[in-house]
């Protein structure tokens, strides 16, 4: 299970996060797969520990996949949400208000983008809507 959190902006104009995971089914050699997502380009970038970024948007529909460094994300209506090393945040949030972070650790923040293509498919599910093991 792959965690993920989804970061859109609603009708408020405002920024939201909702906990989900990436969905992954059985594959070969025993390994769990995720279906294939369109992209279009991947990046990587660093930002030294005591970092932060005041309130912005994300600037395109893209995955951000944190390598190293925790971060407390935080949106205008005060929600938190902290992301960890192997996480992935779904940011969706390209109009709005807008959100904001700060690196909580020493760690530095490294991280890889990967910019969705228009109207990609993305295996994401929300926590409310996991199946459950039996």
């Amino acid at each position: 299970m792959i965690r993920c959190v989804r970061l859109w902006t609603g009708e408020d104009n405002n920024s939201h996060f909702e906990e989900g995971i990436i969905e992954l089914e059985p594959g070969a050699r025993g390994d769990a797969l995720s279906s294939r997502v369109d992209v279009a380009t991947v990046s990587f970038q660093e930002t030294a520990s005591g970092g932060a970024f005041s309130w912005h948007t994300a600037p395109v529909r893209q995955f951000v996949i944190t390598l190293s460094g925790t971060l407390d994300f935080q949106t205008r209506d005060g929600e938190h949400f902290l992301l960890h090393p192997g996480d992935v945040l779904l940011a969706e949030d390209t109009a709005g208000s807008g959100h904001s972070w700060t690196l909580t650790d020493d760690a530095s923040w490294r991280r890889a983008y990967v910019v969705l293509t228009p109207g990609a498919q993305v295996p994401f599910r929300t926590k409310a809507r996991q199946r459950t093991q039996a």
